[in-house]
């Protein structure tokens, strides 16, 4: 795809605790995202537009009057007006209820298994399913491609670079394309800390 691209400030963090782990994407001075992962649960999402001139604060995202989070179908919404859905930031695909193992292939020189993912109830606006690449070994994503409720190829996600840092492999960017209408946004992650 050529074209210019569109740099936004985001800034990412996650936090680790006895009993999940919250991703927070922050578009700085618009909106935080949250996505609450629980082993064997199905994640929580939150969207809190900033108030003010600042973000609002953690403690809020834990508040049992905003226990609720998104429904399912608030995840096909973009994020900071760019190609990643909120869903795709949660990989809420991987917790639909239908998974199939398609095959094993080689794929971007990976070995990898093929995972077919479908959606028990896809609207006009969300994905009907997702075909991922996963790799054998570390089982991250090598790719994936998303089709709309029409079954034509809509996304094409993929990690772009790797870094190891203190030992383990992090990833430092990734890719979302939309094919449809031929735009991309790159996600960049400060790795120094």
């Amino acid at each position: 795809m050529k074209g210019d691209w569109i740099n936004y400030p985001i800034k990412c963090e996650v936090i680790i605790t006895p009993t999940n782990w919250q991703s927070i994407y922050e578009a700085i001075g618009i909106a935080r995202f949250v996505v609450i992962h629980t082993t064997s649960q199905l994640n929580k999402y939150f969207y809190y537009p900033l108030i003010g001139d600042g973000p609002i604060p953690l403690s809020l995202f834990q508040s049992e009057s905003r226990s609720n989070g998104l429904a399912s179908a608030d995840l096909s919404f973009p994020f900071n007006g760019s190609d990643f859905w909120l869903g795709d930031l949660g990989l809420e695909f991987f917790h639909w209820p239908q998974q199939k193992v398609l095959k094993k292939e080689f794929h971007r020189q990976c070995a990898c298994i093929v995972l077919e993912s479908t959606n028990p109830n896809p609207t006009t606006n969300s994905y009907s399913r997702v075909v991922s690449w996963i790799d054998e070994e570390s089982l991250g994503i090598v790719e994936a491609y998303a089709y709309d409720a029409k079954g034509k190829q809509l996304k094409d996600f993929y990690p772009k670079d790797f870094k190891k840092v203190n030992g383990q492999y992090q990833l430092q960017s990734m890719i979302m394309e939309n094919v449809q209408t031929k735009s991309r946004t790159r996600l960049e992650f400060d790795l120094k800390k």
